[in-house]
């Protein structure tokens, strides 16, 4: 059997919810499938704002944005569901959930603060909506589907906003309350993203958290597969705006995936997947919009893998904007023991992330997230040597399979950048990344050229694949 899970774009509107059900009906011909829903397309933002406005005390704002989502769910409602005692079940539990909502959002500018443990309770809303009208709508196309609240299964720590699941329980709740149905032979409807604390009071797990969800009951089932639906085909060779000839990538590891995931490519977040790769479950990543596309298929089973990928086969490459280098000097390096732990210690204690890093006798370079506090982080090292700031770059991540120990493919590279200024260059123990560091304005230019040489030719045909077409509105 396999989990499902269905982005935003994929159940936004009733046409989309429509092609979701078709495609969990044909999976349903295999086996009894586990379906996990995001929130509709835009929906959760919504409600963030919700939550900004009623702890702002702008009560008639947040009260009108909250009408705006009882509109749009009783509108789906009202194009999905033909049964008219189902349709008007349905319509009174939007009403009820949409109640609730302007509840919370009463007692917010009552108390005048938006607390974590608020915010998440209006961030669950788009998930428990979506999913009731799509339980609901699989019903109506005549197919016996069960509605289960996640939150049942999913009990988590009470970091609220980055909730954990505590999975000991989760695991013994999914054998007792998941199980049985899919046994029955109901396609179970759940949501992702949303938890709940042992004495239940509803947590959220943060970016990636429908992923996460769908990863997690994948592998406490466990499941033979785990489908993310969304709206490209697949994992692409680079951001298809930047180059228009961007292929989806047929196979990728699991230590690509999270390469090109840190590195900036839009791509499953290495926690999210996690689950999958702890029990070696395939994860695939497919187009909603186009179901007949083959999409990529993350795994780490020598068998699929065979034949599509081997080593200095270049598969992405990722780009992180919003950037900037640190460049410092200091002759109190040369063979100082410990100054190194001192040195990163300043970004440690500022709560700093360090991309990537090329380091001498006597200097340090290294990338981070050009953010405000970084005039501050090089005041303090500027205590300790000279330091300068470079802002507005970009890093540039070739990914693929053993770059670093394949011969040619570091000159290859570098010889496609010959007219881009390559600001700083970082091949460390990764056998799978070669990066670099260029000014943003070169990044265009610096991904069409490295894409026009490891992917303008008909060789790799197989591994790689051109984009479908969406059909015709």
């Amino acid at each position: 059997m396999a989990v499902m899970k269905f982005g935003g774009t994929s159940v936004g509107t009733a046409s989309a919810m429509k092609q979701a059900i078709r495609i969990v009906a044909e999976e349903n011909k295999k086996a009894v499938p586990v379906v996990v829903l995001s929130a509709c397309s835009g929906m959760t933002n919504l409600l963030i704002r919700i939550s900004e406005a009623a702890g702002e005390s702008r009560l008639d704002e947040a009260m009108q944005m909250a009408g705006d989502v009882r509109l749009h769910h009783l509108s789906l409602v009202d194009e999905l569901i033909t049964d008219a005692q189902r349709r008007e079940r349905v319509r009174q539990q939007v009403e009820e959930y949409v109640t609730k909502l302007e509840l919370l959002v009463k007692g917010v500018d009552i108390v005048g603060e938006l607390t974590d443990r608020s915010f998440d309770s209006f961030c669950s809303f788009g998930e428990l909506l979506s999913t009731t009208i799509f339980a609901a709508a699989l019903e109506d196309a005549g197919y016996d589907s069960q509605w289960i609240d996640v939150r049942r299964v999913m009990v988590t720590d009470r970091h609220f906003g980055t909730a954990r699941p505590l999975e000991a329980v989760c695991e013994k709740q999914v054998q007792e309350v998941i199980r049985p149905v899919i046994d029955e032979g109901r396609i179970v409807v759940t949501q992702g993203f949303i938890g709940s604390t042992e004495d239940g009071h509803t947590t959220t797990m943060g970016r990636g958290g429908s992923d996460f969800t769908a990863a997690l009951l994948g592998s406490w089932l466990p499941s033979d597969a785990i489908q993310i639906w969304t709206d490209v085909d697949g994992v692409m060779t680079c951001d298809p705006r930047m180059v228009s000839e961007a292929r989806s990538i047929r196979v990728l590891t699991f230590s690509e995936a999270a390469e090109l995931a840190y590195l900036g490519a839009k791509v499953l977040h290495p926690d999210t997947i996690a689950p999958a790769v702890k029990k070696n479950i395939p994860v695939y990543v497919l187009n909603s919009h186009l179901p007949d596309a083959k999409g990529t298929v993350i795994t780490d089973d020598s068998g699929i893998l065979e034949g599509m990928s081997y080593g200095g086969l270049v598969k992405s490459i990722a780009v992180k904007k919003g950037q900037c280098i640190v460049n410092f000097r200091s002759n109190r390096m040369l063979g100082q023991h410990g100054f190194l732990t001192e040195f990163f210690s300043v970004f440690a204690r500022a709560g700093v992330s360090v991309d990537m890093i090329s380091t001498s006798e006597v200097s340090v370079s290294l990338t981070v997230s050009d953010t405000d506090g970084i005039e501050q982080l090089a005041e303090e090292l500027g205590r300790m040597g000279e330091v300068e700031v470079e802002h507005h770059v970009a890093t540039v991540s070739v990914v693929g399979d053993n770059l670093r120990m394949s011969r040619g493919v570091s000159g290859r590279i570098f010889s496609s950048l010959k007219d881009v200024n390559v600001r700083m260059i970082s091949q460390g123990a990764s056998e799978i990344n070669v990066g670099f560091v260029v000014e943003e304005a070169d990044v265009p230019k610096a991904v069409r050229n490295l894409h026009h040489e490891f992917f303008s030719g008909d060789d790799m045909q197989g591994i790689f694949d051109r984009p479908a077409q969406h059909p015709a509105e």
